[in-house]
């Protein structure tokens, strides 16, 4: 069984950076899975923000991150990393993690099947 535990949300400011940490249980170096990173804002419907290969190096982001997030692993520590640059106060969001059996189908909620119990993330302007 997969079990995420999301990590390191707070409260900073507009251009400030952040780290989001994801420890990932039940998955081997092998394993064929993706994961990916998801938030909700308040009164909004959950989004995509990026998602990687978990056995692969394939990265995919929303168009909203690109050029300002970076999703990237450490196999080692079975760790899959957040880190957010020039935070935006629309950035605001409970960050969740996810992980499903790999399908390419990054963007998709319904392709990952263990969730992470979220973790906040608040930018004032």
């Amino acid at each position: 069984q997969v079990q995420l535990v999301e990590s390191g949300g707070g409260l900073v400011q507009a251009g400030d950076s952040l780290r989001l940490s994801c420890a990932v249980s039940g998955l081997s170096v092998i394993s064929n899975y993706q994961v990916g990173w998801f938030r909700q804002a308040p009164g909004k419907e959950r989004e995509f923000v990026t998602a990687i290969r978990w056995n692969g190096i394939i990265t995919f982001y929303a168009d909203s991150v690109k050029g300002r997030f970076t999703i990237f692993r450490n196999n080692a520590k079975n760790t899959v990393y957040l880190q957010m640059n020039s935070l935006k106060s629309e950035d605001t969001a409970v960050y969740y993690c996810a992980a499903g059996a790999y399908s390419g189908n990054y963007a998709w909620a319904g392709a990952y099947t263990s969730w992470g119990q979220g973790t906040q993330v608040t930018v004032s302007s």
